[in-house]
């Protein structure tokens, strides 16, 4: 693993500047440029808050504010898009990038880190949209959110580690792409990002304790809705399995590394 570590740090430059690359790519022959990172999340922020807290006036139970349910679903989906984005990424990332790994010699890990990258540059960016929403809602940003980077952390972690594994198996078996599409569908309405928990019948909620994105998105919706830090002791388990993942995700990388380019 330190010689991993050590590889991709001599190609960090290169990482960075891909990075760059790809954000720049996505607003190719565009006036606007980047301000639709900011418009586009926006634009989906405002329909929540008008459409749930206006139109239906959807309500959180025991909170009266008429814009907090469509505060708990922006955090919610936040937190989610961040994981879902990495974790589907990085499963077809190796086959995306088949002919640039069979002409360019450079550490293969690259490409999640590149992934990774991008994605927290797009997180980053509906959260400042998130903000500007709540400016308009008269939601108060708290201090709460400076706790955000550890959300962050751990899903990165835990998406990341997973990915690897992920995409490695979809190198040699294609299926896994496609089985993925349909477990992340039944992965999102077993999180609780649309609904509380308190909705879910008790017979049910022994699966949201067994989900560890049930605690990565609480620290999400503790922080942005009612500005608080999460249960630390809940986070354990998210941590523990995120920090397996992403460790055992670099060994299996190391062992399956020989043969990634030969099975693209």
């Amino acid at each position: 693993m330190k010689a991993i570590l050590i590889s991709l740090w001599a190609f960090r430059h290169f990482i960075i500047s891909s990075i760059k690359a790809e954000f720049r790519g996505r607003f190719a022959r565009s006036k606007m440029g980047a301000l639709w990172m900011i418009l586009n999340p926006l634009a989906q922020a405002s329909i929540y808050a008008i459409v749930l807290s206006e139109v239906l006036a959807a309500k959180l139970p025991h909170v009266d504010s008429k814009s907090a349910y469509a505060v708990y679903l922006m955090a919610g989906t936040a937190a989610w898009g961040l994981f879902s984005e990495i974790l589907t990424r990085c499963t077809t990332v190796f086959i995306d990038y088949a002919n640039t790994l069979k002409k360019i010699a450079f550490p293969r890990l690259c490409l999640p880190l590149i992934v990774a990258g991008s994605a927290l540059v797009n997180h980053l960016l509906l959260l400042a949209a998130i903000a500007l929403i709540y400016f308009f809602l008269g939601h108060p940003i708290s201090s709460a959110w400076l706790i955000l980077p550890v959300g962050m952390l751990l899903i990165v972690l835990f998406a990341f580690g997973l990915g690897i594994i992920l995409g490695l198996l979809n190198v040699f078996s294609r299926d896994v792409g496609q089985v993925l599409s349909i477990v992340l569908q039944l992965w999102f309405w077993l999180t609780p990002v649309v609904y509380t928990v308190d909705t879910l019948p008790a017979r049910f909620r022994y699966l949201l304790e067994l989900n560890p994105m049930t605690a990565l998105v609480g620290i999400y919706q503790a922080a942005l809705l009612r500005g608080e830090a999460p249960q630390w002791a809940q986070l354990l388990t998210p941590l523990m399995i995120g920090v397996g993942l992403f460790l055992f995700s670099f060994w299996i990388f190391r062992r399956a590394s020989a043969d990634l380019v030969d099975a693209l």
